[in-house]
């Protein structure tokens, strides 16, 4: 996780950007804007709190990194933070080059240059890029004419009060951002991403046709691809090609993997294979399909690594162990794979469940 304890603003650039697919302009602001004391803890606060995941990217391009013009734009400010004015105006017209489907929002983009950010425990610099969309209503209250009580044991005063509606940003609520950090420049540096909308557009076009990005080959990419790939075998490559793996056996497989990543610092996939999986057979299978699998992605499943806590734990919520039966009943399989048994009589199918105490 980032830290931004002893980070400050070093400048912002603002502009706003419209739909180009609808026809819409952008506007380019001429200065930086000034920042008082009051308005640089807000942006911080602002910009910074959404960031909280553990998922981390790369600024990319399938002809090489040169080729992503985003990429040349971060570095010109990173080797010279004087030039963020000018390098933001190209910024914000990369931004209105990806803004081309119909459903995408123009809105105000905000260039940020900060120093003295902390990542990985490495010093650092970095570059936001957030953009705001949604303009919400907010009521100003006002009064005019105040007059203080002349009794002394009296703190009140009385006024002429006015109220008014206005528009504009909630700063409680950003809509997209990234941050880019300064290090590991050869590989696109590394990036943060938030995407409150989280909508299939607006997920392509700000994270694929803006910023192009991959993501970062980290502990917690590698503990994340292995639990998924994990999970595929389980639910759709081992019933076909082992008979009578039933539901119970799916579930406890994936029950077992989960425990062995939250017990363990260190993934081995001979381990792994041995304490979770067990019979041989299944394990070769698990084996060749781990390898057909690296290959139809493109991805590398490395059979070593350190196990990322923050990917187990969202992980964990994709491995529901359940077993729906008809629309009358779900079972919730959690512990020993021993207590359940399957079978068939006269009047159907029937899962049989031991327990020592109802609750």
């Amino acid at each position: 996780m980032p830290t931004f304890e002893s980070s400050s603003i070093e400048s912002v650039a603002l502009h706003y950007v419209g739909n180009k697919g609808t026809g819409e302009s952008v506007i380019l602001s001429q200065r930086t804007l000034p920042l008082s004391e009051q308005l640089q803890d807000l942006f911080v606060r602002y910009f910074i709190t959404p960031f909280k995941g553990d998922e981390y990217f790369n600024l990319y391009h399938e002809d090489g990194i040169d080729h992503n013009a985003l990429y040349q734009q971060v570095c010109t400010i990173f080797d010279d933070p004087d030039q963020l004015l000018s390098a933001s105006h190209a910024i914000a017209h990369l931004l209105h080059d990806a803004s081309l489907h119909p459903n995408i929002k123009g809105g105000d983009l905000f260039v940020v240059f900060f120093k003295e950010c902390v990542f990985e425990g490495q010093p650092t610099s970095a570059i936001g890029l957030f953009k705001s969309e949604n303009k919400e209503q907010f009521l100003k209250v006002m009064f005019t004419d105040e007059q203080w009580s002349t009794q002394a044991d009296d703190n009140s005063a009385t006024a002429l009060f006015s109220i008014d509606i206005d528009r504009g940003i909630n700063t409680g609520k950003l809509d997209k951002g990234a941050l880019i950090f300064n290090i590991e420049r050869d590989n696109g540096f590394v990036v943060g991403v938030v995407d409150a909308t989280n909508r299939s557009i607006d997920a392509r076009y700000w994270r694929d046709d803006f910023l192009g990005l991959c993501q970062r080959e980290d502990h917690y990419y590698k503990t994340q691809s292995e639990m998924t790939a994990y999970k595929k075998f389980v639910t759709d490559d081992l019933p076909q090609q082992f008979e009578g793996v039933s539901r119970a056996d799916q579930a406890d497989l994936l029950n077992r993997s989960v425990e062995y990543f939250k017990k363990n610092d260190s993934f081995d996939i001979d381990e792994f294979s041995e304490q979770v999986i067990a019979q041989p057979e299944v394990i070769e299978r698990f084996q060749s399909f781990r390898q057909q699998y690296q290959e139809d992605n493109a991805i590398t499943l490395d059979d070593s690594f350190a196990i990322d806590d923050s990917a187990v734990k969202r992980q964990s919520r994709s491995f529901k162990s359940v077993i729906k039966l008809d629309k009358n009943f779900h079972i919730y399989v959690h512990g020993d794979r021993e207590l359940i048994e399957q079978g068939e009589d006269e009047r159907g199918k029937y899962y049989k469940v031991y327990y020592n105490q109802e609750s």
